[in-house]
């Protein structure tokens, strides 16, 4: 038997992730507390968190993101473990893309799983449109939204039945990459319906043809983000959701919106609405959803679908349900549960139980300067009392390098300057009052 390979109840495997950041990390951990599994782990550059781990094997990539580059690669890992299934899966959007891209036009070796839905329902779902249509035709709530078609000019007369300020954000994220104009940002948030008009005819000057998602602004700051993530079997039932509260997330260029820590905890009802977009959309394998709480009516919103495992799915192994299990038990053992707890059939068919903890990838004397709001500080000041704190980068029983407990250490401090230099959250703060107002992702977009 190869050494990478573990027998798990008769069956041997191999993880292949394609990414390079802390989710292909997070993987690569949970295969290991669950198996005892080192990972293969393939990307264009290897930083400390990849490139230090003793849990990986990092292979690389010319760019991960296309598909033409990555099949050759997938089909060298393939033949260097003969025989050996192994588990395809990628940490970004982009990277399950071009996975969906090799396994249905160019070819994947016939040993890999590859846990992913067809490229047409990749596109029905992650496509911020085709998202929100959804979202109204099954009654699911998400913010009130106006979208723009930039193939035609812009009416003077455009309705927006919401309050200013608004946010605008492109739907072809691919499109918006290739033109470029003065001002632009992922995520804006316009003023004034004057300034809307502006805005969307200097965009389509640009040359970009797409359309523009016009949102109503949900007020509040990273305390009112919440996460989920369910897992669908093959007739798109859900069989595990994990709930979390977002307590705070990243703020600097690059990483704006990233989930930095979140407490887990039990939403029925909002799983209740992701069952109803995954049968509809006939998901299967996980849907990760970023929502927020609209304080102005008592409701959360699903903003979008994020087709995979999370960059922060260590939160739902935190919660005490080690996600790639899943995948393992439905494709691998054939053993996902008939009946009751996880099997998707009666009021206690999806498991969703699970303590509060804290995941966090930054010091927890950050997550206690931010979390301001009383309901959250309760909670905090629980999970830290019982000690129950999770950061998927602490991980002494497997990873015992000094290096890379350096840059640990620095990567923590490090964080304690970005939040300086980048965030300051609704009513200020003694450390964000130091630096000038910049627009969060929470207060644009979760995307």
């Amino acid at each position: 038997m190869p050494e990478n390979a573990l027998t798990t109840q008769g069956v041997d495997f191999l993880p292949v992730v394609v990414g390079g950041d802390i989710g292909a990390y997070s993987l690569a951990r949970a295969f290991h507390e669950a198996y005892g599994l080192r990972t293969v782990v393939v990307s264009r550059l290897a930083g400390w968190v990849v490139g230090t781990s003793a849990l990986i094997d990092n292979v690389r990539c010319e760019d991960p993101f296309d598909a033409e580059k990555l099949a050759p690669v997938l089909q060298s890992i393939a033949e260097e473990h003969p025989g050996l299934p192994l588990i395809l899966l990628g940490s970004a959007d982009s990277t399950v893309k071009a996975i969906i891209e090799v396994r249905d036009e160019i070819g994947l070796d016939e040993r890999y799983i590859a846990p992913y839905v067809s490229h047409d329902t990749f596109v029905a779902a992650t496509e911020k449109q085709n998202f929100t249509r959804l979202c109204q035709g099954l009654g699911v709530d998400h913010p009130g939204t106006v979208v723009v078609d930039l193939a035609q000019e812009v009416p003077d007369d455009l309705e927006i039945p919401f309050e200013f300020p608004v946010i605008a954000k492109p739907a072809e994220v691919s499109d918006w990459k290739r033109v470029q104009f003065p001002g632009q940002s992922k995520v804006h948030t316009v003023p004034s319906r004057e300034e809307l008009l502006e805005l969307l005819r200097t965009i389509r000057e640009s040359g970009y043809r797409s359309s523009i998602i016009v949102q109503d602004r949900i007020p509040g700051d990273d305390q009112y983000m919440r996460i989920l993530t369910v897992y669908c079997d093959a007739d798109s039932r859900v069989r595990f959701g994990s709930w979390g509260r977002t307590l705070l997330e990243e703020h600097a260029p690059g990483a704006i919106g990233n989930p930095a820590a979140i407490i887990t905890g039990v939403d029925r009802e909002m799983v209740d609405q992701a069952q109803r977009l995954c049968a509809e959309l006939g998901w299967t394998g996980y849907a990760n959803f970023d929502l927020k709480y609209d304080r102005r009516d008592g409701r959360t919103k699903f903003f979008e679908l994020n087709p995979r495992l999370g960059r922060s799915n260590y939160y739902i192994t935190a919660g005490g349900h080690n996600p790639v299990t899943w995948y393992v038990d439905e494709h691998l053992r054939n053993a996902l549960p008939t009946e009751g707890p996880g099997s998707g059939i009666g009021e206690d068919g999806i498991i969703q139980d699970q303590p509060e903890v804290l995941y966090t990838v930054v010091p927890t004397a950050l997550v206690r300067r931010y979390t301001t709001q009383p309901e959250a500080r309760a909670q905090l000041r629980r999970v830290l009392k019982a000690r129950r704190v999770r950061n998927p980068l602490h991980y002494p029983e497997a990873e015992t390098q000094p290096k890379r407990r350096g840059y640990a250490l620095a990567a923590a401090a490090n964080f304690v300057l970005k939040f300086q230099r980048h965030y300051r959250p609704e009513g200020g703060d003694r450390l964000s009052r130091l630096v000038p107002r910049r627009a969060s992702r929470t207060e644009q977009d979760p995307s």
